[in-house]
């Protein structure tokens, strides 16, 4: 995903968190929030280090969940910006369990149909 895609300010990423609608499952945490007059949505990610202690497997996690909205990037609405954010067990997936978390959690946020 390209950078204007990415939401990487700490003042926009608070934004979201603090006022944005939120939904889990048990492996990711969805908080969103409708922004108008945006040519795409953006998406900020964070998987802490207690998801895991090394960057190998943070990275791993935050590189899988790209590549699932990559693939989904068609049927997301543009005027939105959503934070993602790993729980624990994100870091066992492998990508297509990583994908199937991600439509769910989409699907429970009522971003995909």
């Amino acid at each position: 995903m390209r950078k204007s895609y990415r939401i990487k300010k700490e003042n926009e990423f608070q934004y979201v968190y603090s006022k944005g609608q939120s939904v889990a499952n048990r492996n990711f945490v969805l908080y969103q929030i409708d922004k108008k007059d945006q040519k795409h949505f953006r998406v900020g990610l964070s998987v802490g280090k207690k998801v895991s202690h090394t960057a190998v497997g943070r990275n791993r996690v935050k590189r899988y969940v790209r590549q699932s909205l990559l693939e989904l990037k068609p049927e997301l609405p543009a005027e939105l910006d959503f934070l993602i954010i790993a729980r624990k067990p994100s870091v066992d997936l492998d990508m297509f369990e990583t994908k199937k978390n991600i439509v769910h959690l989409l699907k429970l946020g009522k971003i995909l149909g």
